[in-house]
Parts: structure tokens; sequence; C-alpha cells
């Protein structure tokens, strides 16, 4: 064997040896055939595998979204719906989960798709549109739970599922419209009457607190000068026992005094009597005067 058919042989082998290098990435799982039939599982990383004798096939393990295209659907009130909606899927990445997706259903996404499709007809149409817009939530979950029951063989995981539009027809939307608007007026203007008796019950509140103050006020003044009527009672009776009478006649004549009235009271009469041992002036006696205030006639 000579030199060149030597380095040939190495060429050859070299170029076996690279034909079969394989390498797969983090976002991706493998499946190596050998004659058509599985093999075995293949992980990130280096692979090498046989040429011409086994293949792999690369499968992405990473979450997709497909959408499930827009459709026409009659709601129960017979109203045409123009619906669409989007559905977020992955592979599971363990190895019998990889080999399901492949072995077990033919083109993953174009299944999911019409099955979503089939799955919004029978949930919508047997919904008005008025609670197919107002019940999103619900039509989600249930074509999420639909989805999930139906793929479980498939070895993917439905991420969930998002209820893109319903668009009414165009006639539709604008009666619709209408109605929103009037619904939004009636609400305003009822918060606004609302508002507007708040503030009336406040002001009318505020007056009946005004007006119990004035009467409190009213009540605690005359109390006071009840109190002052009394005390004054009091005192008379204390300090002018028996002399009520005359008590009066000082207030009667003071009252007159201070309108500059004139009055004439008797020498003799207790008034002045009274008003002299107020003033601390004894009263002069006359000669032959009694201590009662009676006069000794000269005659005997």
């Amino acid at each position: 064997m000579n030199e060149f058919t030597i380095y040939l042989i190495i060429g050859i082998l070299l170029l076996f040896f690279f034909a079969g290098i394989r390498i797969v990435r983090p976002t991706h799982r493998a499946l190596i055939e050998r004659f058509g039939k599985y093999n075995r599982f293949a992980m990130p990383g280096f692979h090498w595998i046989f040429p011409v004798i086994e293949k792999m096939y690369l499968v992405n393990v990473t979450e997709k979204m497909i959408n499930a295209e827009p459709q026409e659907i009659i709601t129960n009130d017979n109203l045409n719906a123009k619906v669409d909606a989007q559905v977020y899927f992955k592979i599971n990445a363990d190895e019998e989960s990889v080999k399901n997706s492949q072995y077990n259903v033919n083109s993953i996404e174009y299944q999911i798709v019409n099955l979503a499709r089939t799955t919004l007809r029978n949930i919508i149409g047997t919904m008005t549109l008025k609670s197919a817009n107002s019940e999103r939530g619900k039509i989600n979950k249930e074509l999420h739970g639909t989805l999930l029951d139906e793929t479980k063989n498939w070895g993917i995981q439905i991420v969930r599922t998002e209820l893109k539009e319903i668009d009414p027809p165009k006639d539709v939307q604008e009666t619709m419209n209408k109605i929103v608007k009037a619904e939004n007026e009636k609400i305003a203007a009822v918060d606004y009457a609302t508002a507007a008796e708040t503030r009336a019950d406040g002001e009318k509140r505020a007056e009946i607190r005004r007006a119990e103050g004035i009467k409190q006020g009213a009540i605690l003044k005359a109390e006071g000068e009840a109190q002052a009527i009394a005390l004054v009672n009091e005192a008379a009776e204390k300090y002018f026992i028996g002399n009520a009478q005359i008590l009066r006649k000082i207030q009667a004549m003071e009252t007159a005094l201070k309108e500059n009235a004139k009055i004439v009271v008797p020498t003799g009469a207790d008034l002045v009597n009274v008003l002299g041992e107020m003033a601390g002036v004894v009263p002069i006696k006359h000669k032959g005067e009694k201590p009662d205030g009676r006069i000794l006639s000269d005659n005997p």
C-alpha cells in the first residue's frame, strides 16, 4: 500500500467522522433513528451519529404561539361574530413527551389550530353576542380546558389561550355603542343627582345644628337670668328680712331717679330711714320726739 492510498483512507475516515457530528442546542431535544426506527434520545450537547445509517430529528421545546385565524361564528341570538384567538403551547422536554409529539400526532400546530377553531364554534355558538363579549374569561377557560384534554397524549403543554377579538357586524356594533353611551349618561346623571342630594342634606344638617346652637344659647341665657333673679331674691330674703316692701320701693325710686323724676317722700317715712341708714346718716330727732318717732306735746 503506497503513501497516497494511506492519505486517501485517512481523508475518507475524517470526512466520515465529521459527517456524523451533531450539536444539540439547549432549546432543543433530539430523536435519533437507525434504519427508520427509534434508537435513542439526545440531550443538548455534542453527539455523533453513523452517517447514512442513522438520522437525527431536532425538536424545539420552547414555548410557541399560534394564531387560530379569524372565523365567522353564528351566536345563539343569530348574529355573525368575527372571532380570533391565540394558543400558547410547548413540547415537554422529557424523552417520552418528545417521542409522543413526533409519533402520536401529525403536524402539532395544524392540529391545534383546527381544534381551537372547532372548540370556539361550540362554545360561542351557545352564547349571545353580549354574553360572549362580557364573559371572555369563561371562554378562555373552557377553550384551555378542552385543548388540555384533547392533547394530553401529544406530549405537549397548553400554557394558555387568549381570545383575541369578538367583532359583531358593523350595524350591530353601532347600536351597541349607542346603548353603552346611553348607559354611561344615565349613570353620570344619577351620580350628579346623588351628589346634589348629599350636598343639600349637608346644608340642611348645618342649618339644624346652627338653630340648635341658637336655641341652646337662648336657654342658657334664660337660665342665667333666672339664676341671677334667684340670687337677688335669696339676698333680699337674707339681708332684708321683713323689708321686702321697702326694697321694692327703693327699686322703684332708683328707676325714677334714672329718669330724673321728682319724688316727695314724707319726713317720717320708713323709706327715709332706710335710705339714711344705707347712706350712713342718722336721722335728726325733733324736740320731744320719742325713739319710735312720735312727738310729745308741750301741753300736759
